[in-house]
C-alpha cells in the first residue's frame, strides 16, 4: 500500500521490501534447485538478554502480523526489483503471485521471555518462510526493546503514572511503534498523536518553554494557558524563577490547579520544595509532574519524592542502552530429502555449528513455564519431544496465524494487561534493577 492509515509517506509502497536483498537471491536459487517448496521451520529466539536484565518483554506481535498480511510484491514493487536485476525473471512471475499460506506459532504479546525462548515460530515452506525474516526481527528487535525498558520503568515508578515523550528522539514512524510498546510494557499515555491515532493509547500535552517565552511575561502565559484549557491544565514552571512560578500558577489557576511539571535541575530536592510550597499555598491536590532525561535508575532515585507522574524520553524510545534484542531468525527444520512439497512430510532438525557463540539448537519446539510450589515461575522449559504431562497446560506458544489466515488479533490492552500478569509471577528479584543473570534459566529437554 502507498501509505499508512494516516496517510504518511513510507520509503516503500508494500512491506514486501522491508528485507534484505539475499532473502530473494536464496529465494531464486531455491526455485531453481527446487528446495523452494520443501517444508521448513523457522523459529525467533535470542541466545542471551541484554547485558544486566533479568528478562525481556514481547512486543510487536501485533506488528507482525499486519506486516505478514502486507507482504505483497505488486506491480511497482515488481519493476523496482526487475530494474535493479535483483532476481530474474522467473522468481519475479513466483512473487508476483505470494502469500504467506503458512502458520504462525509464537509466545503472545506482553509475555516476558529469556535466552533460548521460542518466541516466534514460523511454518511453510522454504520460500514462504525465507522472505519474511528481516521485517519480523526489525519489528520484534525495535518494538520488545522498547517494552523491555517500559517495563524496568514501570516497576521503578511504583504504580505512579508513566507519559510516553520520545517521538522527537526517534524516526518520525519508529516513535509511533516505540509508544505502542511503551503501552504494552507498562506505560499509561503519550505525547504522540499518530500513536493515538493508529492504536487508541490516551495522549496528553499542554504547553513547553516556547510557550512561556512568547508571552511578555510567566503570569500572561499561565493566563492564557488557564484560560483556554481550564484550571485542572499542567503548567510548566522551570522556564526562570521556580518557586516565583510555582506562585504566580496558583494565583491564577487557583487551588485547583490541575499539575505544575519541573523539567531540569535536581529533581529530588525540587519535588520536596514545590509540593511544600504547594500545600502552603493551598493546592494540597495539585500534581508533581517531572521530566527531564529520565531512565529507569533516575526513576527509582525518586521514589521517596512527592511526584506523581514521569514523562520520559530519549532513553525509552532507545531502549534503556539496549536498542536491539539481537533476536535471530534460523530455519530449525526441514522435510527429509524426497518428500519436497508435501505438508505433512517428516521433519528433520537441523541447526548451524559453530566454535563460537553463534551455535544454535534444531528442531521444531515447544516452550513451557515451570512454576514452584508457591505459583512463581522457576524454569523456562524448552524441548523438541513430546511435553511432559506436569507441563502441558503451561505452554507459551498460541497459534497466530493459521493457513495464511490471522487468527490471533487482540486490542492493545489485552497485551498490556498480559505483560503485568506475566511479571507479576516471576521470582521477586525479577524487579531489581541491578544487574544480573536471567531471573529464572532456562532448561532444554
Amino acid at each position: 500500500m502507498a501509505g499508512s492509515a494516516l496517510g504518511l509517506p513510507v520509503a516503500v509502497p508494500s512491506t514486501a521490501l522491508f528485507t534484505d536483498r539475499y532473502e530473494l537471491t536464496m529465494l531464486q536459487a531455491a526455485l531453481r534447485s527446487g528446495a523452494a517448496h520443501r517444508r521448513s521451520v523457522f523459529e525467533v529466539f535470542t541466545r542471551r538478554l541484554p547485558e544486566g536484565r533479568r528478562y525481556g518483554v514481547v512486543a510487536g506481535t501485533g506488528r507482525v502480523l499486519d506486516a505478514i498480511e502486507n507482504f505483497r510484491f505488486d506491480d511497482d514493487v515488481l519493476s523496482f526489483l526487475s530494474r535493479e536485476n535483483v532476481v530474474d525473471r522467473d522468481t519475479l512471475d513466483w512473487l508476483a503471485g505470494y502469500r504467506f499460506r503458512g502458520d504462525v506459532h509464537g509466545y503472545p504479546e506482553g509475555e516476558v521471555y529469556f535466552p533460548g525462548s521460542p518466541l516466534l515460530r514460523v511454518e511453510g515452506t522454504f520460500a514462504e518462510g525465507v522472505l519474511l525474516e528481516t521485517v519480523i526481527l526489525s519489528i520484534l528487535n525495535h518494538d520488545s526493546a522498547v517494552a523491555a525498558a517500559a517495563s524496568r520503568m514501570a516497576v521503578a515508578a511504583g504504580g505512579r503514572p508513566l507519559i510516553e515523550m520520545g517521538a522527537r528522539r526517534t524516526h518520525e514512524l519508529g516513535a509511533v511503534a516505540a509508544a505502542r510498546a511503551a503501552y504494552v510494557g507498562g506505560f499509561t499515555t503519550t505525547s504522540d498523536l499518530a500513536a493515538g491515532f493508529r492504536y487508541h493509547i490516551p495522549t496528553v500535552g499542554t504547553s513547553a518553554h516556547a510557550f512561556t517565552l512568547l508571552h511578555d511575561t510567566e503570569r500572561d502565559a499561565f493566563t492564557a494557558q488557564v484560560e483556554s484549557l481550564g484550571p485542572g491544565t499542567t503548567l510548566l514552571v522551570d522556564t526562570y524563577d521556580l518557586t516565583e512560578a510555582v506562585r504566580t500558577a496558583v494565583e491564577v489557576a487557583g487551588p485547583g490547579l490541575g499539575a505544575v511539571r519541573i523539567d531540569s535541575g535536581d529533581l529530588l530536592l525540587l519535588a520536596h520544595r514545590v509540593r511544600q510550597q504547594l500545600d502552603d499555598l493551598g493546592a494540597t491536590d495539585t500534581k508533581i509532574v517531572v521530566t527531564s532525561d529520565l531512565d529507569e535508575y533516575a526513576i527509582a532515585s525518586l521514589a521517596a519524592a512527592p511526584v506523581d507522574a514521569y514523562g520520559v524520553g530519549t532513553s525509552l524510545v532507545t531502549g534503556s542502552g539496549h536498542p536491539t534484542c539481537s533476536m535471530v531468525y534460523k530455519l530449525v527444520a526441514r522435510a527429509a530429502d524426497g518428500t519436497d512439497g508435501r505438508p505433512d512430510a517428516p521433519l528433520v532438525p537441523v541447526a548451524k555449528k559453530s566454535l563460537g557463540a553463534k551455535a544454535s539448537t534444531g528442531g521444531r519446539k515447544w516452550a513451557a513455564r515451570r512454576l514452584d510450589a508457591d505459583g512463581v515461575a522457576e524454569a523456562e522449559v524448552v524441548g523438541t519431544g513430546p511435553v511432559p504431562e506436569e507441563l502441558a497446560g503451561r505452554q507459551l506458544l498460541v497459534p497466530l496465524i493459521e493457513r495464511g489466515e490471522v487468527v490471533a488479533r487482540e486490542p492493545l490492552d489485552a497485551a498490556r494487561r498480559r505483560h503485568i500478569a506475566a511479571r507479576a509471577g516471576l521470582p521477586l528479584s525479577a524487579t531489581q534493577l541491578s544487574r544480573g543473570e536471567p531471573v529464572i534459566p532456562t532448561e532444554f529437554v
